[in-house]
């Protein structure tokens, strides 16, 4: 039987960045169990918006922190993780003026570099947005995207470079308890005894948790992108946008397309068995939306997208905890497809919590396992009015 000080489960773009982390911090003995490769789950479908933009202070804290390494990945990590800071612009729609302006006057006590921005400035900044409909809008000028996949490698291989083992196709069957806490876990490859589990592990989280008597009423989620071809004559390109108003995500892929997202998907029962490709009626969804904002894509051409599992939380928000009933069980469950951004410092924070009995970087008590057990969601002050929370918000 095999031995760790830390076992990590999930290869996706948070258990990397907690393993780069641990390493960082002096742990020699980590190994990450992946059951397929390296972000084969939500993290590599992921439309990996960089962006600071949260309704609440806890989350943009984190997208905070989490920049400034995706700004300097390569002397912090090692490697390129493709961010690309072309600005990022949310829109709301018309009531929700004050709570936008509330939102960004909290991001500024942060630090974050975030602004309103009128109608007539941002038909300046984008020309090709519609902006008549629009109640407020913000501008980051330092915020983007980033290549989901190469992030989650680099992290990866600099835990690697540090001591970590990575071990793909090896799936985690069943954390081992003994004595009330955490003794290991039993993979396909055989037990690994450690004193210290970090679960992160994304759609395929029941399975784990379930014969752990841990029910937080997690669900999957499939979840789609589509991909268009900018439309002939259409050559300025365009920031990263969230369109609250249409409940849309869009942005950039590679010199001439579009990536974009339409909320929320259909929910999903068995991560085994989804398909990978998108949906028919979900394109015609996709182009209405796209065009409802750039109305030079109503003709553009569909060029490709694809669909990922996620997980939802009852409040659309992680569960990042040490759980209080299994001692030694670290995780972060839950993210509902807005975790890649944050990665960076979750990735930190529970390195912390476990290294130094307690995470540094930002308050994670907002994130607690037992909020729901209280009947205490999260409910954010100045949100923009979402029936439910969804992965661009």
């Amino acid at each position: 039987m095999r031995s760790a000080d830390v076992v990590v489960i999930g290869g996706g773009v948070n258990g990397a960045s907690t393993a780069f982390n641990l390493a960082s911090l002096g742990v020699k003995r980590i190994i990450l169990v992946e059951r397929r490769h390296l972000a084969a789950g939500a993290s590599g479908k992921s439309g990996s918006l960089v962006r600071m933009h949260y309704t609440n202070d806890a989350e943009a804290r984190l997208a905070f922190e989490s920049l400034k390494v995706f700004r300097d990945f390569s002397r912090i990590v090692g490697g390129d993780c493709g961010f690309q800071p072309i600005g990022f612009v949310q829109v709301v729609a018309p009531g929700y003026e004050k709570a936008l302006h509330a939102n960004v006057a909290m991001q500024q006590r942060i630090g974050i570099e975030t602004q309103p921005i009128s109608k007539d400035d941002l038909r300046r900044l984008v020309p090709a947005m519609r902006v008549d409909d629009i109640g407020a809008a913000c501008w980051e000028p330092g915020s983007g995207f980033a290549d989901p996949n190469a992030t989650t490698f680099g992290f990866a291989e600099a835990a690697r470079r540090l001591g970590a083992t990575i071990e793909t196709e090896c799936e985690a069957l069943r954390i081992v308890i003994e004595g009330g806490r955490v003794a290991g876990v039993e993979t396909s490859r055989g037990r690994i005894a450690a004193p210290v589990m970090v679960a992160v592990p994304g759609a395929w989280a029941g399975t784990l948790l379930g014969p752990l008597g841990l029910d937080f009423g997690l669900e999957p989620y499939r979840i789609q992108i589509s991909v268009f071809r900018w439309p002939a004559g259409f050559q300025g390109g365009h920031p990263v946008v969230i369109d609250a108003f249409h409940k849309a995500w869009m942005r950039p892929e590679g010199a001439i397309s579009t990536l974009i997202g339409v909320e929320l998907g259909a929910a999903h029962t068995d991560p085994e068995k989804f398909h990978e490709g998108v949906d028919e009626d979900y394109v015609a969804l996709c182009r209405e939306k796209l065009a409802t904002r750039f109305p030079v894509f109503q003709h553009s051409t569909m060029r490709g997208g694809w669909a990922g599992m996620i997980m939802m939380s009852p409040d659309g928000r992680p569960v990042i905890d040490q759980i209080p009933s299994v001692p030694g069980l670290w995780v972060m469950l839950g993210d509902s497809g807005t975790s890649f951004k944050t990665s960076p410092a979750i990735g930190r924070c529970l390195a912390e919590w476990i290294v130094k009995g307690k995470p540094e970087t930002a308050d994670l008590s907002r994130f607690r396992s037992t909020r729901f057990a209280e009947g205490k969601p999260w409910v954010d002050e100045h949100n923009y009015g979402r029936e439910r929370l969804t992965i661009s918000r």
